[in-house]
């Protein structure tokens, strides 16, 4: 899988994390779930955002049309 590239994060006074990608905002963390960010975040920063934001999943949507759960 390719790297994930162009996530930027910054938090705010309020504890809010605001992710960014490619400068438009992908992704508004508060409370419990700011933290837990903050805390996985040192790791890999670019996969932990691609993950944290929902965009990570890419090249597997064609085999996924096909799978018996999502056949109407």
């Amino acid at each position: 899988m390719a790297e994930a590239q162009g996530f930027a994060y910054a938090e705010r006074a309020d504890g809010t994390v605001v992710i960014t990608h490619h400068g438009r905002v992908a992704g508004t963390l508060r409370g419990g779930r700011a933290a837990q960010f903050l805390a996985e975040v040192d790791d890999d920063p670019q996969l932990v955002m691609a993950r944290w934001t929902g965009n990570y999943r890419r090249g597997n949507e064609r085999q996924a049309r096909g799978h018996p759960r999502n056949r109407p």
